[in-house]
């Protein structure tokens, strides 16, 4: 199995465009034949494509360093150079990328879309050829364009999972055990705490015929917003869904503050999460006692949050997933976010791209203007 990664800084080049050429027609019989020096191929470029299969950054992470194709010089008999390749780099859905110094958001793969392309840096245009000075001044030109170079940028690439809910809660308190009831996904599940040390996901098939993603992020502990644990780490991940559900384990008196402490985490990591709507489910309802801290937990946050939905289940039993189910399912309806964070994303590659600053003389090259 590849390690998880979610983040991972990387240079980028494209490449420089191929030389022009200085020849001249050399044949029998054929004196003074004139200039056919060919033009130089066209330098790679920067792309970055949005891959289904692909599921972390680990391979960019250890790779670190992209560099598209120069292309090649010209050659006699006005034969051209060949256009540098393309160096393709393959992300996950999810993927924001940022400019490495500045921060500022480039692109943002909102939107689960396979084979999306953003091409970032383009290639040197190729130099032109001798072929293209000649005039009835200057029959004979020994001058060609030299390829313009390529770009080289550093970028910081940052995954957040695409998931329509996030599944919070303290660990062992049995969101892996949920999300094994819910969905297909087979999370690992053991009766000891920070059994989950990566983000799982999950697909809940609702009765409406959507296909609802459910991510499971390690447990968070208090003291996570100071470092503590592995849970907070992971909450970008949830950044983007259109709600929360958080699991308390109410088989212990513990639970009563347990919510108070879940939410105080979050606020701590950023407080737009707070805002989401949120679902709680208190679990282990089957066990001795645990019913009667699941009331006294519900009574107390319905008093406190009357739109917060409250349920009872027990995920190893079964008992009242139905009604989590459908509840996830209407939170899901009323509060999907992936368009507007398309928008958003489009909207900042826009500002980003018009703010480069581009050397228009350099977008062809024309005769005389050789460096």
């Amino acid at each position: 199995m590849k390690q998880f990664a979610d983040e991972a800084t990387i240079e980028v080049s494209s490449g420089k465009g191929g030389n022009g050429c200085v020849s001249f027609r050399r044949e029998k019989y054929i004196p003074m034949g004139g200039p056919n020096g060919g033009d130089g191929g066209r330098g790679g470029d920067v792309v970055f494509r949005v891959k289904r299969n692909v599921k972390t950054l680990a391979d960019i992470r250890f790779r670190r360093f992209f560099r598209a194709q120069n292309g090649g010089d010209g050659m006699g008999w006005n034969r051209f150079g060949k256009n540098g390749d393309d160096v393709v780099i393959c992300v996950p859905p999810g993927t924001t990328i940022r400019d490495a110094e500045t921060r500022e958001i480039i692109k943002e793969f909102a939107r689960d879309e396979d084979g999306e392309d953003f091409v970032f840096l383009r290639g040197g245009n190729g130099g032109w050829g001798n072929v293209h000075f000649k005039s009835s001044k200057n029959q004979a030109p020994r001058q060609a364009n030299a390829g313009q170079p390529g770009e080289t940028k550093t970028l910081l690439l940052e995954l957040s999972i695409i998931a329509d809910v996030g599944l919070v809660g303290f660990p062992n308190a049995g969101k892996s055990t949920l999300l094994d009831a819910l969905t297909r996904a087979r999370p690992k599940i053991a009766p000891y705490p920070f059994t989950t040390k990566i983000p799982n996901l999950g697909v809940l098939h609702s009765k409406s015929g959507e296909d609802i993603i459910i991510a499971d992020i390690p447990g968070i502990i208090e003291g996570a917003s100071e470092g503590k644990g592995l849970g907070i780490r992971f909450l970008k991940h949830i950044s983007r869904t259109a709600g929360l559900v958080f699991m308390i384990d109410c088989s212990e008196e513990s639970c009563l503050s347990a919510y108070k402490t879940l939410c105080d985490e979050l606020a701590g990591f950023s407080e737009d999460l707070l805002k989401k709507p949120k679902i709680v489910l208190c679990n282990k309802i089957d066990l001795d006692g645990a019913e009667d801290f699941a009331l006294r937990v519900s009574k107390e946050i319905q008093e406190n949050e009357k739109e917060t939905s409250v349920i009872l289940i027990s995920a190893a039993t079964g008992k009242g997933l139905e009604n989590a189910k459908k509840a996830i399912s209407d939170l899901v309806e009323k509060n999907d976010v992936f368009f507007s964070a398309k928008e958003k994303s489009e909207e900042s590659a826009n500002a980003f791209l018009a703010s480069r600053s581009v050397d228009l003389s350099m977008e062809e090259q024309l005769p005389g203007s050789e460096r």
